[in-house]
């Protein structure tokens, strides 16, 4: 008869291993450190972000074993960012490859149409021409295949693909669908009312 002390080691153990299969192939947990993405999403935010969205993809290689789909537009996802791979970003897809985007005085056009942008929020009411950064006036730029073309949901204020580029789909980790936790560091209290919000 195996001992209680082996017993309980193996509990643990088999418990780790199943820990570590569903954070690295199912479900993650991140916790949003800025303001790109408000109103979205708070500072303090905790969110949960489903890796097998799109599909099973090998650790560190970046290999997709099982593709399940590609992000859509309206997607907010979880990558690698490209600047610095140390780091994880998060924000909102805006374009998918083969699309053409632009932006002209802060307004969105795909495709040479205009975007519906019921996500994104503008706090700064100057407009800064495309000599001078391209925040406001951008493009246009045809997202090349394997790459999405994301941005922040507070608009005026995000690091996104408009100053750095686009992402590679490989970099992708998952499509962010709920927040499950909520810390108002300002107040030291919790938004009650966040938790359990889905996301879209």
């Amino acid at each position: 008869m195996k001992s209680k002390v082996r017993e309980y080691a193996e509990a643990i153990i088999i418990a780790i291993l199943i820990a570590l299969f569903i954070r690295t192939f199912i479900i993650q947990a991140f916790k949003i450190p800025s303001g790109s993405m408000k109103p979205t999403l708070q500072i303090g935010d905790h969110i949960l972000v489903n890796k097998f969205s799109y599909g099973v993809k090998v650790p560190l290689m970046r290999k997709t074993l099982i593709p399940v789909g590609d992000p859509e537009r309206g997607d907010i996802v979880v990558f690698i960012y490209p600047v610095d791979r140390s780091k994880d970003f998060i924000k909102r897809v805006i374009a998918v490859a083969g699309d053409t985007v632009e932006l002209r005085n802060k307004e969105i056009f795909l495709n040479g149409k205009p975007f519906k942008d019921s996500h994104g929020v503008y706090v700064d009411e100057r407009i800064y021409p495309a000599s001078m950064q391209p925040r406001d006036n951008f493009g246009p730029v045809r997202v090349p295949e394997g790459s999405i073309f994301v941005m922040g949901d507070n608009r005026d204020q995000s690091l996104d693909s408009r100053f750095w580029g686009f992402v590679d789909l490989k970099d992708v980790m998952g499509k962010a669908f709920i927040i499950y936790w909520s810390w108002n560091g300002e107040d030291n209290s919790v938004r009650w009312d966040r938790l359990g919000h889905l996301l879209n």
